[in-house]
């Protein structure tokens, strides 16, 4: 009787379980705030404004969890700030059409990647109400950049909650990838077995009938 599982493929098929067991064996510590995979315990941090604010907030961020931050290396977890921008929606206007309240929304473009696993791009958006006074421009102009300073910190935390998400993330893509590969296997053992009962004769042989027996026997006689 032929086993169902050839020895080839039970071999493929234990490489691929011992592959979900280590993807699935990533272990958290908590960091600050938030319970950081352990992968993540060195990042390298890369930005499109290296010494602007938003990087400064983002390595704040750092230190306040006990992420090291490290030379980047192909072989290294990298957090990347891709741009920051700002943008206003008038919410009310004065008499004269000039602007009373706006909302001021800050985002964030970032990508991390994974060595070994991939990278996956993401959007921060932190918004907030200002109130504009015409008669203290000035006064209103260093407000402004403080409530941004502000968003940007808001902002840099918000990118610490999604890296306390990114073991999930990546463990569903390193899952994705072994699905894909055990079907693979799969329909190549199939396409195998099919191909090895190809040309194959099965001889089916009846029992003869003893009533035909007796029938011929008394004819010779």
């Amino acid at each position: 009787m032929k086993s169902f599982f050839s020895a080839n493929r039970l071999t493929r098929l234990l490489i691929i379980t011992l592959l979900a067991l280590t993807t699935a064996s990533c272990g958290f510590h908590l960091r600050g705030n938030y319970m950081l995979p352990d992968g993540i315990a060195k990042l390298s941090l890369t930005s499109f404004d290296p010494y602007g604010q938003m990087t400064r907030m983002v390595r704040y961020q750092f230190k306040l969890h006990g992420i090291s931050e490290v030379v980047p290396a192909k072989d290294v977890p990298n957090l990347n700030i891709n741009s920051e921008s700002t943008g206003e929606r008038t919410l009310s206007i004065y008499q004269n059409n000039g602007k009373a309240e706006y909302d001021l929304t800050l985002t964030v473009n970032y990508s991390v990647t994974i060595p070994n696993q991939g990278q996956q791009t993401y959007t921060t958006k932190v918004t907030r109400t200002f109130l504009d006074n015409p008669l203290t421009a000035l006064a209103k102009s260093v407000e402004q950049d403080e409530l941004v300073n502000v968003m940007r910190e808001q902002a840099a935390q918000q990118i610490m909650r999604k890296l306390a998400r990114l073991t999930a993330v990546f463990k569903k893509i390193e899952e994705d990838k072994l699905d894909s590969q055990l079907k693979e296997i799969l329909s190549e053992e199939d396409k195998q077995e099919s191909s090895d009962d190809t040309g194959k004769t099965t001889i089916t042989t009846l029992p003869t009938n003893a009533s035909e027996t007796q029938h011929s026997s008394h004819n010779v006689q």
